[in-house]
C-alpha cells in the first residue's frame, strides 16, 4: 500500500489533526513501518490455528455480592472535611 499526501491528508482530515510538511514526513515514516508489519505477519502459516476469542476459558467470572460492614451516615461524613447534616461537600464543578 502506497501512502501518499492525500492519503495522510485525509487521515488529519478524519483525525481532526494538521501536520506541516515535516510531521507529514514523519507520519508517512510511521505508518510505512506499521503496514511493513502487518505485511510481515501475513507471511505466517496460520492455517492450523483456531481464532482467540478470549486469553482464557473463564468467561464472565464474577463473585457473590455479600453484605458486609454497613455505615452510618454519621460515620460516613465524620472525617469529611466539608459537610453538612447529611452530604459531603464538593467544589462546584458545572458553570452555568
Amino acid at each position: 500500500m502506497e501512502i501518499s499526501n492525500t492519503l495522510i491528508d485525509k487521515l488529519a482530515k478524519l483525525s481532526r489533526l494538521h501536520f506541516d510538511e515535516e510531521g507529514k514526513t514523519a507520519i508517512r515514516n510511521d505508518l510505512e513501518k506499521m503496514i511493513g508489519f502487518v505485511d510481515k505477519l501475513n507471511e505466517l502459516n496460520t492455517s492450523g490455528v483456531e481464532p482467540l476469542m478470549h486469553i482464557n476459558s473463564n468467561v464472565n467470572v464474577l463473585r457473590e455480592d455479600e453484605v458486609k460492614q454497613v455505615f452510618t451516615r454519621q460515620q460516613a461524613l465524620m472525617n469529611a472535611s466539608v459537610k453538612d447534616e447529611q452530604f459531603f461537600k464538593v467544589p462546584k464543578v458545572i458553570k452555568k
